[in-house]
């Protein structure tokens, strides 16, 4: 709402093709509150035919093209079905030359990936913290709003009492003392036992620090691409996530070619705890800051195992 303001000429929004639902229906959302219809004003940019991740040209390449039109470019950070790691900088760069707002959700970048959003000059962005952040279901999300922009006071916005400076915020006059930058966003308070455990999750990341943290994600998920390449065919196991390491995070997906139902539930069984993304990916994520190495050699032994039993 704050920052997808359509005029007549520059009403579209761009996001990726399969987005995560719930990105894709906000989107919509905000397209049909303004009155106008997705089917004209939604763009999307997906891979090319055979392909699994989005090439960063075809990305420019549609904002070169349409960018007097696009609004907003509204992202992921990190695709939350093959684990692409987005340009960020480069995508932001080339949108705002053509004039458009750019968002991102980060849903699965906060504390996968080191982020620099206001040195890559990002208008926006969002995320959640039940995932790399360790908050647990329900937790708090997360925005970014840039220092350009925080003054700006007059965007429209949804406001709640805690979007209210909390110097003047009980003084009750029903007069707007809004907060400046994302401050100004937030709506209410939250819940205790949400911040405290997310709380305890941070103090963990400032201690480990996230540059050190991505440099032993490299090193893992690494290992782990190259054991799933020298004990499995492709006819039995497809890695579609990027091969270069800095164009993905910890995660790998995995397309498994052969009774993927049953592959899936041995490793479940077995206390592998990955995710499952129907008809046949498996999303396989060790994660820096808690798993081991054993832990990625022993994912791979359980999943010899399920193989074995076809």
């Amino acid at each position: 709402m704050a920052f997808y303001r359509p005029t007549e000429k520059r009403n579209k929004i761009l996001i990726e093709k399969k987005a995560f639902p719930s990105d894709h229906y906000a989107m919509e959302s905000q397209i049909r509150l303004k009155g106008l219809d997705p089917d004209e004003c939604l763009l999307t940019v997906g891979p090319r035919e055979g392909e699994h991740t989005v090439r960063t040209s075809d990305i420019l390449d549609i904002i070169e093209k349409n960018g007097d039109s696009i609004a907003v470019v509204a992202l992921s950070g990190v695709q939350y079905y093959t684990g692409q790691l987005f340009d960020i900088e480069t995508i932001t760069s080339a949108a705002h030359k053509k004039g458009c707002m750019v968002g991102w959700d980060l849903a699965h970048a906060t504390g996968n990936v080191p982020l620099k959003l206001h040195d890559w000059d990002v208008d926006f962005a969002c995320w959640c913290t039940y995932k790399y952040l360790n908050s647990g279901p329900g937790g708090i999300a997360g925005i970014f709003v840039h220092q350009k922009h925080a003054t700006d006071l007059d965007r429209p916005r949804m406001t709640g009492w805690w979007s209210h400076k909390v110097g003047t915020r009980f003084e009750m006059t029903n007069k707007m003392d809004l907060n400046e930058g994302a401050a100004g966003f937030e709506i209410s308070n939250p819940c205790i036992l949400a911040s405290a455990s997310l709380l305890g999750s941070l103090e963990i990341f400032e201690r480990a620090g996230m540059y050190a943290l991505r440099e032993k994600s490299l090193a893992m998920t690494a290992y782990l691409e190259f054991l799933i390449k020298h004990n499995f065919s492709e006819s039995e196991v497809e890695i579609i996530t990027p091969e270069n390491p800095d164009k993905r995070g910890c995660q790998l997906s995995l397309l498994i070619k052969q009774d993927f139902d049953s592959v899936f539930e041995h490793l479940m069984s077995n206390g592998v705890i990955c995710d499952e993304r129907k008809p046949d990916c498996i999303r396989v994520a060790p994660v820096p800051l808690y798993n081991t190495y054993q832990d990625v050699w022993r994912f791979i032994e359980v999943l010899k195992v399920a193989f074995s039993k076809q």
